[in-house]
């Protein structure tokens, strides 16, 4: 692992993170919102490691705003962004309490207060189901729930979800973190627990090499690899490269499976869900928070 870039990224995380409550207000409008995080990134030397994730009261994740957007930030917004030095990835997020709500404030302060608990005192021998003990310990003594089907993860250059689940509840697993860098990221609900799929999110990936006839569509794939690899994209960043062109080049490369488009994901019962977020490198000397 590349030290010095994970811990650059951190750092710019820290920065941006802290210019966010600068731009998220009450009616804001959520393409200017991300627009400006993305760019604050790129000014200050790294850059986005997927597009910022706008998620509004029961869309726990993958809710970016499209090239056209006019919805403006309202109730409980979820900001989620990451930043990438050569690949090495710092992914954070927060809540913000746009309507002064009582509930959601209490599941802002509660998803911090899991974040905190799930966060202290890690080390490599530090087992997976006890982190997620701590998340589910501190979400139901505040009367709530984790959400089960949504958890951490452990991150490669250029691999965001690189195989290593950390689970937001107690799923009794003995085996330990080990020495990794890793997002711990608890969602916290006053529903049922779960999320399920919604409707498509504008966020893509690449799925698999392939081919394709279409001239156009080849040209937009080749800048997709070039430009963000193996990490997440959006339809607004290729309109802005390519104009509406580029919407009939993703649908076709997604019909030809090369390409995956990520659902939003939204809590089955439709209740309000808080999510806080820190990057860790996790060594046998000492435990970097990143993003902290």
């Amino acid at each position: 692992m590349n030290q010095e870039a994970i811990r650059k990224a951190g750092e710019i995380a820290q920065e941006v993170r802290a210019y966010s409550k600068t731009i998220v207000k009450p009616g804001a409008v959520l393409l200017e919102i991300a627009e400006k995080i993305e760019a604050k990134i790129t000014q200050l030397g790294g850059k986005p490691a997927f597009p910022v994730n706008l998620s509004s009261n029961e869309i726990a994740a993958h809710s970016t705003p499209t090239y056209n957007d006019i919805q403006t930030a309202q109730g409980l917004l979820k900001v989620d962004f990451g930043v990438h030095i050569e690949g090495w990835v710092a992914d954070t997020a927060e809540t913000f309490n746009l309507d002064a709500n009582a509930l959601h404030q209490q599941l802002i302060d509660t998803a911090k207060e899991a974040l905190q608990q799930a966060t202290t005192n890690l080390t490599p021998s530090t087992t997976l189901g006890s982190i997620g003990k701590k998340v589910n310990n501190t979400a139901i003594k505040a009367g709530f729930q984790p959400i089960h089907n949504l958890s951490g993860h452990s991150i490669n250059q250029y691999d965001l979800h690189s195989g290593l689940t950390i689970p937001n509840y107690d799923t009794g697993q003995t085996q330990e973190i080990g020495e990794t860098l890793c997002a711990i990221e608890p969602f916290i609900t006053s529903g049922v627990g779960r999320v399920r799929e919604g409707k498509p999110s504008t966020i893509f990936s690449l799925a698999k090499e392939g081919n394709i006839r279409d001239p156009f569509a080849r040209e937009v794939l080749v800048h997709i690899i070039e430009t963000y690899a193996t990490l997440p994209f959006c339809t607004r960043w290729l309109y802005k490269k390519f104009g509406t062109r580029a919407l009939l080049a993703l649908q076709r490369l997604e019909q030809a499976g090369i390409i995956y488009q990520y659902p939003q994901l939204i809590e089955e019962s439709g209740a309000p869900v808080a999510q806080a977020e820190h990057t860790l490198l996790i060594t046998k000397a000492k435990t970097l928070i990143t993003t902290g």
